[in-house]
C-alpha cells in the first residue's frame, strides 16, 4: 500500500489546487476564515501542523511585507519533510513598467503593470487585503528561498507575469 503524499495550500483563497497536483491529499490553509479552510493561520505562523510533503502557495507571497517574506518561507520549510518541495507563484515584475498599458487579460479582467504592482486595483476598494506589498524578480524570489535556508532553489519564468518559485528542503 503506498502512502498518500500530503500537501499545505498556503493562502487558498477560494481556489483548488490545478490538476498537476490532485495526486496530494490537501490541507487548506488562510488568514480568512471566510474561504472555509481546513486552518485558519498566517503564512508568517503556520503554528504547529505538518509535516507535510508539499506546500503549495499560488500568488499569496506577495501580499505579504517584505520583511515577512523570509519568514514565510521559513515556515514552509519548517513543516516539511526532509526532501519536501515549497512550491510558490508570484507576479513577475522583472520587465513590468508602472502605467496602464494592458500587459494580459485575466478571468477577473484585463491586468497592467500598476496592477502587477500594486494588486488588482479594480477589487482593492472591497478586498484591501488583496494589495500587493512586496514584489519579486527572478533573482529576488531565487535569493529568499536560499536566505529560508532551502538546500536547492529554482526560479521559473512563465507566461503572463508569472513566475514559479520552488525550493527543496
Amino acid at each position: 500500500m503506498t502512502k498518500q503524499r500530503s500537501l499545505l495550500h498556503c493562502g487558498c483563497g477560494g481556489d483548488r489546487l490545478p490538476e498537476w497536483l490532485q495526486d496530494y491529499v490537501e490541507t487548506r490553509l488562510d488568514i480568512d476564515p471566510g474561504h472555509n479552510p481546513d486552518i485558519v493561520a498566517d503564512m508568517v505562523s503556520l503554528g504547529d501542523i505538518g509535516p507535510y510533503d508539499a506546500v503549495y502557495c499560488s500568488h499569496a507571497l506577495e501580499h505579504l511585507y517584505p520583511h515577512d517574506v523570509g519568514t514565510a518561507l521559513q515556515e514552509f520549510k519548517r513543516v516539511l519533510n526532509d526532501g519536501g518541495a515549497a512550491i510558490v507563484f508570484v507576479p513577475d515584475l522583472e520587465d513590468v513598467k508602472a502605467t496602464d498599458d494592458v500587459l494580459f487579460d485575466a478571468p477577473a479582467g484585463p491586468i497592467t503593470g500598476l496592477d502587477l504592482i500594486y494588486g488588482y486595483r479594480k477589487m482593492l476598494k472591497d478586498k484591501p487585503y488583496m494589495a500587493h506589498r512586496t514584489g519579486f524578480t527572478s533573482a529576488t524570489l531565487h535569493k529568499a528561498f536560499t536566505d529560508a535556508g532551502f538546500v536547492k532553489a529554482a526560479v521559473t519564468r512563465l507566461s503572463d507575469y508569472a513566475m514559479m518559485g520552488v525550493g527543496v528542503k
